[in-house]
């Protein structure tokens, strides 16, 4: 993807968030800014609000108070098609409920976009080839494994070259070497000026992976910071209810161990 070149300029703001199903609170004064150029993961016990969070900023659901800007922008003065090429959204449940093909899923990545075959052809070519299914395109999509629809869902994230990337548990059905990949691509479109913000449970990934991460804890930020300052025992313990230690390894890397 091109390099945007806009690396530490704020890409999305979350300002006084609450949200509310019924008389059932879910978000409550979350303010959230994440740059251009950085991983961001969002972690949390289940139930916390994550994907919650993820779907406002997004602009996919609207909040009971607080606003989202986009570059300084708010988020309600976009139009569907400029929210689109601005942001791109991997869900968290991944369902294919009629037999496109897989090539067919990735191309509606360029939809908001005006037709352009011969780049709109290598954008997706690429897609394809960066999360491993680029011997997939005339595959069903409906008689995929799990992962693999992850990982078509996300080079149909990627084909939609915009600047701001939610993803939903982009890893969790995926095996080893596949969620590494993810985060490798992750970090590439960090590199390249993208901002990456991704709902996480894996520990270890966010620490070796994310710039920062954004520890959510009944509805609100417990804390957001690097991963060095976030995943320290005693705050992982009391957000995740659970005994949680950190050791740092010879290289410096931070390992996570729960323990028995």
């Amino acid at each position: 993807m091109t390099s945007l070149r806009i690396c530490g300029n704020v890409a999305v703001a979350a300002s006084d968030i609450a949200f509310a199903y019924g008389s059932r609170t879910i978000l409550h004064d979350i303010s959230l800014t994440v740059n251009y150029g950085e991983v961001v993961g969002l972690l949390g016990p289940n139930g916390t609000g994550k994907s919650t969070l993820v779907g406002i900023m997004a602009g996919d659901l609207e909040p009971q108070a607080g606003t989202v800007a986009y570059g300084g922008t708010d988020l309600i003065d976009f139009s569907r098609r400029e929210l689109a090429q601005t942001r791109s959204v991997m869900p968290q449940a991944i369902d294919f409920p009629f037999s496109y093909m897989v090539q067919d899923i990735v191309a509606m990545g360029r939809q908001c976009w005006a037709p352009n075959p011969q780049h709109d052809q290598e954008i997706i070519s690429a897609s394809l080839a960066r999360t491993d299914v680029g011997g997939f395109e005339d595959r069903d999509v409906t008689r995929l494994s799990g992962g693999e629809k992850a990982r078509v869902t996300l080079a149909r994230v990627l084909t939609q070259e915009a600047s701001v990337v939610f993803l939903d548990e982009p890893t969790a059905a995926l095996d080893i070497a596949h969620q590494e990949r993810t985060m490798q691509i992750c970090r590439e479109l960090a590199q390249a000026g993208h901002a990456v913000i991704a709902v996480m449970h894996d520990l270890q990934l966010a620490g070796t992976h994310c710039d920062r991460i954004a520890l959510m804890s009944e509805g609100s930020i417990a804390a957001y910071d690097t991963p060095e300052v976030v995943l320290n025992p005693e705050l992982l313990t009391r957000v995740y209810n659970w005994p949680i230690d950190v050791i740092r390894v010879a290289d410096g890397r931070l390992v996570v161990l729960p323990q028995s």
